[in-house]
């Protein structure tokens, strides 16, 4: 595509046009995960080659389908996705493979059950109204950063819901953590890339563990006061439903440590992927002017002066496509890898024991033969679903994301808020850089103009 060419369109990564070898992956990686993608990925099924070991990025959605859900235990995570996440959140659910996965998700999945989503709608409600409020008292003040907005909003959320807002959580400790294990640890190192063991240690990711040690400390608090305590009021939070959760087949409980990791990991997943979906969108509507303002009648309609609810749903299907648009052009977990352990064959090309299989979902959703004009805004694409396999913001197959009803629910609640009584512009000269690290952030944060809707 000729450079003037994505002027009109939204902020995009330029994808890697030439080989670049073993050091320049690894440079490009630590700035920005998807550079190492090669443009070749948006047109071809499947792109191989050898950087220290194998490797093969997969994008048709038949070999997907194989990876996630025909031969999952052939294809657990691979060994550098372990070795990033392991430090902060152990063998969780996000990490953990085989019978150890199987047993906490069916432990922890009735906490993610629809009904109990929908009942949390009036958390979300609540933090879509404080949201607006910021928002609007900071009208006048200059471009606002929509990405810490979203990101207060969002935590919110997740504090609500995991300790009844009881403030037993400090959001600047959960953030600082992640931010500074990104800064530190997250990036991938030569080391990694060359194929050596996890035994061999990664100088950042030794370093990186003060400001972890110190979110795991509150978490171990909060858990050890939760237990103690003789009875709470309110309806059960969801450290309530994992302190009572058994798998129902075994009957095991967690242990404290499973049960901080699995905390862990969904607070910071549970913030950080609805913030970023929410900040893109926000975008995506700055962006394109008509779509904002179709969306803001809709959420005016169905909601008059009040913040959207769970039972608003159905009246919001604009808000809801822009919702999964955002999450086909900027996908939070943009970027995922396997490790093959056993012989097999993808889009006719061998694989060997040892092979890293890369699911690069930023291309998926930009791949030239199964969207059209996949670089433009266009939420009405998600008038007909999409093949299941192509779209996978939230993967697919049994370790579908157990998140994914909260987030969506979650995201179309606050965004129809917001756009019902807020205007929203980008600023000229200031284009939002997507870079992925462990996430797909704007780098530099997310700059918007905010107004009062008339």
């Amino acid at each position: 595509m000729p450079l003037d060419a994505t002027a009109n369109l939204p902020a995009r990564v330029e994808l890697a046009t030439k080989p670049i070898g073993i050091f320049g992956t690894v440079m490009a990686a630590r700035r920005n995960l998807l550079s190492i993608i090669p443009e070749l990925a948006t047109r071809q099924p499947m792109v191989s080659g050898k950087t220290g070991v194998r490797w093969h990025m997969v994008m048709d959605p038949g070999a997907l389908k194989r990876v996630l859900l025909d031969r999952l235990e052939d294809y657990p995570k691979s060994d550098v996705t372990k070795l990033i996440l392991e430090p902060a959140i152990g063998q969780s659910l996000f990490v953990a493979e085989g019978a150890h996965w199987r047993w906490q998700r069916r432990a922890a999945a009735p906490a993610f059950a629809q009904r109990h989503v929908e009942a949390l709608g009036p958390v979300m409600s609540a933090a879509a109204e404080a949201s607006a409020r910021r928002l609007s008292a900071a009208m006048g003040q200059g471009p606002v950063n929509v990405l810490d907005e979203t990101v207060t909003a969002t935590f919110e959320v997740i504090s609500d819901v995991t300790f009844s807002g009881d403030g037993s959580f400090d959001r600047a400790v959960v953030h600082d953590a992640v931010d500074a294990y990104i800064a530190q640890a997250a990036k991938v190192s030569l080391l990694d890339v060359m194929g050596l063991p996890g035994w061999v240690p990664r100088p950042g990711r030794v370093i990186a563990g003060t400001s972890l040690r110190r979110m795991k400390k509150l978490a171990d608090d909060a858990i050890a006061s939760r237990a103690a305590a003789a009875e709470k009021d309110g309806p059960p939070d969801l450290l309530d439903l994992l302190l009572d959760a058994q798998d129902p087949e075994t009957e095991r409980a967690m242990t404290r440590d499973e049960l901080r990791d699995n905390l862990l990991a969904f607070i910071v997943a549970g913030h950080e992927t609805t913030a970023l979906t929410l900040a893109w969108a926000l975008y995506l509507c700055a962006f394109d002017q008509d779509i904002q303002n179709l969306a803001a009648a809709e959420a005016q309609a169905a909601l008059g002066d009040r913040a959207a609810s769970a039972a608003d749903l159905d009246a919001l299907p604009l808000i809801r496509r822009i919702v999964d648009e955002a999450l086909r052009l900027y996908p939070p977990a943009a970027f995922l890898s396997r490790t093959a352990q056993a012989p097999d064959t993808l889009c006719g090309r061998e694989i060997l024991p040892g092979d890293t299989v890369m699911l690069p979902i930023y291309a998926l959703h930009r791949h030239r033969q199964l969207w059209d004009n996949p670089d433009a805004f266009d939420p009405d694409r998600f008038l007909s679903p999409p093949d299941r396999f192509a779209f996978l913001p939230f993967g697919a197959g049994p370790r579908i994301c157990i998140g994914m009803s909260f987030a969506r629910q979650e995201a179309a609640i606050i965004l129809a808020t917001l756009l019902a009584g807020l205007r929203f512009d980008t600023i000229p000269g200031r284009k939002p850089e997507p870079r992925m690290i462990l996430t797909l952030r704007p780098y530099g944060g997310l700059w918007l103009r905010v107004a009062a809707r008339a």
